[in-house]
C-alpha cells in the first residue's frame, strides 16, 4: 500500500540542477535525479563524494540556493513545513538522548510531531515492534548496543508516517550481523509498507541489483539507474567493479568485511 504523502505519478524525490560550495570548494554540481514511490534507491560514493552535502540539502539542514529539491512534489525552499512532514531522517551521528528511556525518547519526537496521548503511545509500540525493539521500551538508551540504538532511530523517523525515509550511512560502525538484520529491516518496510528509501552508503555489500542507484563520484553524478543496468552500461563484470571505474580510477572500494 501506498503511504499517506504521495501519488505513484509523482517523484518520492526530485533533485534538479543542485549545486552546493563551501566557499571555494565544490561540493555538489549541478546533480539531477528523482527517485520513484516505494523504491529502495541507494545513494553510492566514497568519502567526501557528497554524499552527506545532499542529504543536508534534502533534509533542510542548509539551504539550497542552486536547483531545487522537492519531496512528493512540494519544494524544500517554498513549502518546507510540506515536504519535511514527509520525510523521516535517520543521520549518520548517533542522536538519541542517552539518559532518557526509548519510551522518553520517542515521546519527545512524536510531541515534536504533534502526536501525543494515546495515539503515541500506539505509533512508538508499533513501530518498535516493526524494527524488533519492543521489549526495550523502558530501556535506557545508554544500554543499548549500536545496532540497537540505530533501530530505534529508525523506528523514531517512522513516527510520523513520512512516506520517504532517508538514512545516511546508517550502518556505519556495527558489525557484519547488526548491519544484515537493519538493511533486511529496512527493505521490508520497502517491500510490506511501500516507503520510499534513500539508502546513502559507500559499502558494496549492502547494494542488490535490482536496487535503484545514485552514484556521485567528486559532488558529480556519475550514474543514476538500476544497479543492473549501471553494472551492463560500464562494461563491468559487477557493481563493486562498476564503482570502481565510476568513481577514482584504481580506488579501493570498501566492501564492509571486518568491520
Amino acid at each position: 500500500m501506498m503511504p499517506a504523502g504521495g501519488a505513484q505519478d509523482v517523484a518520492a524525490l526530485d533533485v534538479a540542477a543542485v549545486s552546493h560550495s563551501y566557499g571555494k570548494k565544490r561540493a555538489l554540481d549541478n546533480v539531477s535525479f528523482t527517485i520513484k514511490p516505494g523504491s529502495f534507491t541507494v545513494l553510492l560514493g566514497l568519502n567526501g563524494a557528497g554524499k552527506t552535502t545532499l542529504f543536508s540539502l534534502i533534509s533542510h539542514l542548509y539551504d539550497t540556493r542552486q536547483g531545487a529539491i522537492r519531496i512528493f512534489g512540494h519544494d524544500i525552499v517554498r513549502t518546507p513545513g510540506e515536504a519535511l512532514r514527509r520525510l523521516g531522517i535517520v543521520f549518520q551521528a548517533r542522536t538519541l538522548d542517552l539518559d532518557l528511556t526509548v519510551q522518553q525518547n520517542l515521546s519527545y519526537h512524536a510531541a515534536l510531531h504533534g502526536i501525543s496521548g494515546a495515539e503515541a503511545t500506539k505509533r512508538i509500540a508499533a513501530r518498535l515492534n516493526e524494527v524488533e525493539m519492543g521489549g526495550r521500551l523502558h530501556d535506557k538508551a545508554h544500554s543499548l548496543s549500536g545496532g540497537q540504538m540505530r533501530r530505534v532511530e529508525i523506528a523514531r523517523a517512522l513516527l510520523h508516517e513520512p512516506p520517504l525515509l532517508l538514512l545516511d550511512e546508517a550502518t556505519v560502525g556495527l558489525d557484519v550481523q547488526s548491519r544484515a538484520g537493519i538493511l533486511a529491516n529496512i527493505r521490508k518496510l520497502v517491500a510490506t509498507r511501500g516507503i520510499s528509501v534513500f539508502w546513502a552508503t559507500h559499502l558494496i555489500d549492502e547494494v542488490q541489483p535490482s536496487d535503484d542507484v545514485v552514484v556521485l563520484s567528486q559532488g558529480r553524478l556519475v550514474a543514476n539507474g538500476r544497479i543492473s543496468d549501471v553494472v551492463t552500461q560500464t562494461g563491468a563484470r559487477d557493481i563493486g567493479e562498476a564503482f570502481r571505474t565510476l568513481s577514482r580510477a584504481g580506488e579501493i572500494v570498501p566492501t564492509g568485511h571486518g568491520q
